[in-house]
């Protein structure tokens, strides 16, 4: 007697629940009730203190949009094109409202075409992002540029006061021109220990400010400079 009082227990609160959710998907589906509509747009993002209203432009909606009627694969589209963003996401919440989580390129230095400037992420991605100054506490570096270039970008911070930009030469080593027109040419095994004993030459006798056009560091044994 007992297990045939649970068991239509569970079978009436089985039913309950059925209808309940099978009236709350129809109202969806209809578009009325409150999650059948976006009440709200929360947007994640990877940097603190980032400026978000782009974002909260692509992914601006109309009052009262039915949930269900949202494209998310075009809104994510929208997200993604705008300069800057790495990846992103859309989701529906179960209640209707839409979350954003995107994923934005961290700038380490500039690039520059000659014209612009363009923030270059760690990776050696350019973001469309141009500004016309130079930020002059930035490392800034022209053509073509490897997948990593965080270590030398660290070590280039010592030199910043004197660097006007950096240089891959041929996929496989770096120039580094200075802001008075000399030209370092870095070695290719070890170029952040050449980049510490240029710092220290320059400390010990002021060579980066003396009338030479060239100092060639690509032989360990020697430093020839022109």
């Amino acid at each position: 007697m007992k297990r045939s009082i649970w068991f239509w227990l569970y079978f009436v609160i089985t039913v309950i629940l059925a209808v309940y959710f099978s009236v709350r998907i129809i109202m969806t589906g209809m578009g009325r009730g409150q999650i059948a509509h976006v009440h709200n747009i929360s947007i994640n993002a990877n940097i603190d203190n980032k400026d978000l209203s782009a974002l909260a432009g692509a992914a601006n909606l109309p009052p009262n949009t039915a949930t269900y009627s949202v494209n998310l694969a075009n809104m994510n589209a929208r997200i993604g094109a705008i300069p800057g963003v790495r990846e992103s996401a859309v989701r529906r919440l179960p209640n209707g409202n839409l979350v954003i989580k995107a994923s934005f390129y961290q700038a380490v230095a500039l690039w520059t075409d000659g014209e612009n400037y363009f923030p270059l992420s760690a990776d050696g991605t350019i973001v469309n992002q141009p500004q016309q100054t130079r930020d002059e506490g930035n490392v800034v570096f022209r053509g073509t540029v490897p997948d990593d270039i965080s270590e030398i970008t660290k070590a280039a911070h010592n030199l910043v006061g004197e660097l006007d930009y950096m240089e891959w030469i041929e996929d496989r080593r770096w120039n580094l021109v200075t802001l008075g027109g000399i030209t370092v040419m870095l070695p290719e095994s070890n170029p952040i220990a050449a980049m510490g004993s240029l710092l220290s030459l320059n400390h010990n006798h002021n060579l980066l400010n003396k009338d030479i056009k060239i100092i060639d560091m690509r032989d360990e044994a020697r430093i020839l400079i022109k």
